[in-house]
């Protein structure tokens, strides 16, 4: 026997409440989650519909007492069900509950009310008004006469007012209503986010001979019968987003709607621009810095058909369209397309199922693709487009790679050497402007030499060691622990410590050496508020500050073409992370930062500032060379077995009591030797996580890799069972990332 868990009101504060029904033999083969059945529901077995979540054989109840699903509703697929299916997807290849899941592709939990404006429609005979105004002019009903007045001349009037400006009270509507000449109504207003400075604008698109043909090789893909993925591989500045735009016009001339993915709220202000300039009140925007009302009335235009194309971030993915044509992911290589939150989802995988499930398309773009993208389109998963040139045939910037090491032997301590002071002050002499990026804000827990660049790493992981308190060094793959050497191991120099360099710090350099200079600063402690991230960047745009000093957040998809100079303070703060990612987002990092100059029609600078200028991640960004990067990074990755040579299944447990979640995650290992074969699995850890600590939770790590992602999934499931019939685990939050 088999059983449905239905969910039978899909209004999202309800999402978690389901029901168990009996599955008839003769539907057997037609239910699976996201399909619509008719079942009777409460006392009087009203019949009602309901969504399948997911199927057992398992019975939650006294099995007498389950009621048995009438039908299946063949011809009501709902946008729901669609993303109900895409939610059983996601629990079956990431690990977490259906309920997680659901949480995640219906995103606005609470139900949220409707905002509604109140409005008085004249409704009766206008001579007869007309005589009743001639009676009441003079009279000492003057809110009425006002009133009539009013609404005699406009023929609709706004309940606030009619009572605020005209004195209309309840009593005077009252006395309207009454003789039939007025009637009241509830009108559902949208809440849309400010978008005061979006303008239509009658623009032509217009595309070089690279592009044209770029989108030519995407249409030829989108009329094969299992069109592919595709990947659109363009230096920066080479016009990806005019390529986006006319497919997604193809897309609105097929009546079809679009999704575009970009990665930060700060791009928003730009990409938006671009997009409604181009589609006007087509175009829809979703980030996290929206109201929950003016989230949920975005979805609510979305479904409606209002508009065809939502602009957001990772949650973005989720709009619930009826009729998708096409899923763009702008920046494809960003980390942020990854969720922290459990399932663990990664938005490109996720789009490429949504777009199956929905006969739908996808297009990632990107200027530095990551590993596992560019590695699927060499094997001919994906379909490469490359855009090789830069748009109007501009050049890309001229870099100058600076070795802090040689600085520091000159005496110069500052955050700024000696090549970057003398560009800003010729950037600062021609009216240009600057962009200054520091490649993580704050302080980054690698330990190097400040002499020779050398850095302490991990002897089993090839990732750097972090340093905590007592002067300890320790690796957070797999537990590896070292005392800080009191000198460099590799030249002896007594100068060893961590890289200290704030956005702060560099703002007050700036001010003490350019008094002149109107600097703006862009980090996470200058964008807390809700439209920060627009203001800072228009007032760039608009030359209010000749130099811009920030974190990742400046160096991604902008485009201002009087920057022609890009410095980067310490390219090492990315490239040392306890992280085997570190190399290639130092690469990706870079190019997009050296990308961001000469993007006018003025020649760009830009100057890298690193300890380690020998490094290929730095030689390859400065010159902006892919290929190069792309075979020395993938050696590593197969000589370490790292994605996406092979596949990484990383189990991430947490626990307020520190001895019980080190003995539950010694247990797991125990039973993943005991399940599956030594041979077949390399294994590292388990060991405390990067953050060991947060609030008074302890965390701990366990990496799993295997070149079949099916035997690690295997390996999931027969671990979920073991976790679910142990109690031992009841205090243990445990989480799952697939790579």
């Amino acid at each position: 026997m088999t059983y449905a868990d239905v969910i039978i009101d899909i209004s999202h504060e309800k999402v978690d409440r389901d029901f168990q029904y009996r599955i008839p033999d003769e539907l057997e083969q037609e239910i699976k989650p996201g399909v619509v059945v008719t079942v009777p529901f409460g006392k009087g077995n009203t019949l009602r519909k309901g969504y399948v979540i997911g199927v057992t054989e398992k019975a939650k109840y006294d099995t007498s007492r389950i009621k048995m699903i009438q039908s299946v509703s063949t011809d009501d697929e709902t946008t729901e069900s669609r993303l109900i299916a895409l939610a059983a997807w996601m629990k079956e290849t990431y690990g977490s509950t259906m309920i997680q899941a659901l949480k995640t592709v219906l995103p606005v939990k609470d139900k949220i009310r409707a905002k509604e404006k109140r409005l008085i429609f004249f409704c009766g005979e206008r001579q007869a008004a007309e005589e009743l105004l001639e009676e009441l002019s003079g009279s000492r009903f003057r809110a009425r006469e006002r009133f009539l007045r009013a609404i005699l001349e406009a023929g609709r009037l706004e309940y606030t007012y009619a009572s605020k400006e005209l004195g209309a009270g309840a009593s005077v509507l009252d006395f309207f209503e009454k003789k039939g000449m007025i009637r009241l109504e509830n009108q559902e207003m949208y809440r849309i986010p400010n978008q005061a400075d979006l303008v239509k604008e009658d623009c032509e698109l217009c595309l070089n001979a690279e592009q044209n043909v770029a989108v030519k090789q995407i249409f030829r893909e989108w009329k094969e019968p299992e069109a592919r993925p595709v990947l659109l591989f363009g230096v920066t500045g080479s016009g990806k987003t005019q390529v986006y735009m006319r497919l997604i016009q193809q897309v609105i001339q097929e009546g079809k709607q679009a999704i575009v993915l970009i990665p930060e709220i700060a791009l928003t202000y730009q990409t938006v621009r671009r997009f409604y300039a181009m589609f006007g009140d087509k175009v829809s925007v979703l980030n996290s810095r929206l109201s929950q009302g003016e989230r949920y009335d975005q979805f609510k235009r979305a479904k409606r058909g209002e508009v065809q194309v939502m602009v957001g971030p990772r949650s973005a993915l989720f709009t619930p369209f009826s009729n998708l044509g096409l899923i763009v992911i702008d920046e494809e290589h960003e980390s942020t397309y990854k969720s922290e939150n459990t399932p663990r989802y990664h938005a490109r995988e996720t789009a490429i199922q949504r777009a199956r499930m929905e006969h739908a398309n996808v297009v990632m773009g990107s200027a530095t693709p990551s590993l596992s993208a560019y590695s699927r389109a060499e094997s001919g998963e994906y379909l490469l487009v490359k855009l090789n040139a830069r748009y109007k045939e501009r050049p890309l910037p001229q870099v100058s790679i600076v070795d802090l090491r040689e600085e520091l032997k000159k005496g110069n301590r500052s955050v700024l050497s000696t090549e970057l002071k003398a560009s800003l002050s010729e950037t600062l002499r021609k009216k240009e402007q600057a962009m200054l990026f520091l490649n993580r804000r704050g302080y980054a827990g690698f330990v190097s030499c400040r002499a020779c660049g050398h850095v302490m790493k991990c002897p089993h992981c090839d990732v750097s060691l972090s340093e905590h308190n007592g002067r300890r060094l320790i690796c957070h793959y797999c537990g590896y622990e070292t005392v800080k050497p009191q000198v460099c191991p590799s030249c002896g120099s007594p100068h060893i410590g961590g890289f200290k360099a704030g956005t702060q710090q560099i703002e007050k350099v700036l001010e003490k050496d350019f008094p002149e200079a109107r600097v703006l600063r862009m980090d996470f402690d200058t964008t807390r508020t809700k439209d920060s991230y627009e203001k800072i960047l228009a007032a760039f745009s608009r030359h209010e500050a000749d130099i811009l000093v920030g974190t990742q957040m400046i160096v991604k998809g902008h485009d201002f073409p009087d920057v022609t100079l890009v410095g980067v303070i310490a390219a090492d703060l990315s490239l040392n992370m306890d992280d085997y990612h570190c190399g290639e987002r130092t690469f990706q990092l870079l190019t997009q930062a050296v990308g961001r100059a000469g993007r006018g029609v003025k020649p760009g600078h830009a100057v890298i500032q690193t300890y380690q200028p020998e490094h290929y991640s730095i030689r390859a960004a400065a010159t902006q060379d892919y290929a190069e990067f792309y075979k020395e990074e993938m050696g590593y990755r197969l000589l370490m077995d790292y994605p996406p040579a092979a596949h990484m299944m990383t189990i991430f447990g947490a626990c307020q009591d520190e001895e019980l979640l080190k003995k539950a995650m010694y247990y797991i290992e125990a039973f993943i030797c005991r399940v599956s074969p030594k041979e077949e699995l390399h294994m590292i850890g388990p060991a405390a996580a990067s953050v060991g600590k947060v609030k008074d939770v302890y965390r701990q790590v366990l990496h799993l890799k295997n070149v079949d992602m099916a035997f690690l999934t295997a390996v999931r499931e027969k671990l979920e069972q073991y976790i679910e019939i142990n109690s031992g685990f009841r205090k243990i939050y445990i989480q799952f990332d697939m790579s």
